[in-house]
């Protein structure tokens, strides 16, 4: 979608003007992986206008392959609109223009198996599964069991302004009972499930061989399947993040999630023991925390790999703020 920024804190009704910018979880998720330095391609469709020029040619400038977008000329790209505030708080808004939206049509015809069956990890969403039956049935085919299926990556992603809770909420089970990978929040597995705690969550999703509970500014928890069947849990707190914006800017922990996803993807990628993948994955959400659009830029590989091998009292005492992707290591702080 193309997403447009609040220029200043807010309700909708007292933003006098907005910032345009590119949002949306798959593609927030690809944009990471090729900054990050990985062959990443995002399948979808837009509209055959101005907003789907400018996302298509946003993405693609990341390095992003985007030759599998297709161009509805009968359908417009979808458009949001978010005030500053985080999303968990009560007096977040965001206007969603997405019915009948291009990527709204988005099915099993439209998006063949074959466009994404020739790579390593394929990441979904469960925001797709809400904005259609037709996008339901895509994620449906891709999560089939087979021969050759890549690894099958899924962030739950409930979004109540998309869908009602008692609609979503078996949906986005049974979805995530299809994947090899699962990213889910504390918060959204309570929204969704009625299901609180990282134990719980696991014990109402053993199908997936890595299950990963964010907690917030907490940190994140890991399960992971052994080849014995039994599980590894595995805890990362997650560093500090300093959001200290000039005052024209407004930043805001939307695509901080999608971030996560990004880094902890490029680690198993990389093959990394889960404590690297969890804290890579802080990392690059931390790069997403400190700028106001969806997608930050990570830090540079040599330099995540130090922070991520911190011994766990310098882990914990680590603290980022804005342009700590760009500034020399000792700006950032370890007091």
């Amino acid at each position: 979608m193309v997403t447009f920024l609040p220029t200043v804190p807010g309700r909708l009704a007292d933003v006098p003007a907005f910032t345009r910018a590119i949002g949306g979880a798959e593609s927030n998720v690809a944009c990471a992986l090729a900054a990050a330095g990985h062959r990443t391609a995002w399948v979808s469709r837009v509209g055959a206008d101005g907003f789907g020029d400018h996302l298509v040619a946003a993405v693609a400038a990341y390095g992003v392959d985007t030759s599998a977008v297709a161009r509805d000329p009968g359908r417009p790209t979808g458009v949001y609109f978010r005030t500053a505030t985080d999303r968990s708080a009560s007096g977040h808004e965001v206007a969603y223009y997405r019915a009948g939206s291009a990527a709204s049509a988005m099915s099993p015809r439209t998006v063949p198996y074959s466009l994404v069956s020739r790579t390593r990890v394929l990441h979904l969403s469960g925001i797709t599964a809400a904005l259609s039956a037709d996008c339901l049935a895509l994620l449906r085919e891709l999560m089939l069991s087979r021969e050759g299926r890549p690894l099958i990556s899924f962030d739950v992603n409930h979004r109540p302004g998309l869908w009602r809770a008692a609609e979503a909420g078996p949906v986005l089970l049974g979805l995530a009972r299809g994947a090899d990978l699962v990213f889910v929040g504390e918060d959204e597995a309570e929204t969704a499930w009625g299901i609180g705690g990282p134990d719980a969550i696991r014990a109402a999703l053993p199908e997936p061989r890595t299950l990963i509970v964010k907690q917030g500014a907490a940190g994140a928890t890991a399960y992971v399947r052994g080849t014995d069947g039994a599980d590894t849990a595995v805890f990362v707190p997650a560093p500090a993040v300093e959001v200290v914006a000039p005052a024209v800017e407004v930043v805001a922990p939307v695509g901080a999630g999608d971030a996560f996803a990004a880094g902890y993807l490029s680690a198993t990628l990389r093959g990394l023991p889960p404590r690297d993948r969890l804290r890579h994955g802080h990392l690059t959400a931390a790069a997403a925390l400190t700028v106001p659009g969806d997608v930050g830029t990570p830090p540079g590989r040599d330099r995540a790999d130090r922070l991520a091998a911190l011994d766990d009292a310098d882990w914990e005492r680590l603290r980022l703020g804005p342009g700590w992707t760009s500034a020399a290591d000792e700006e950032v702080r370890t007091p």
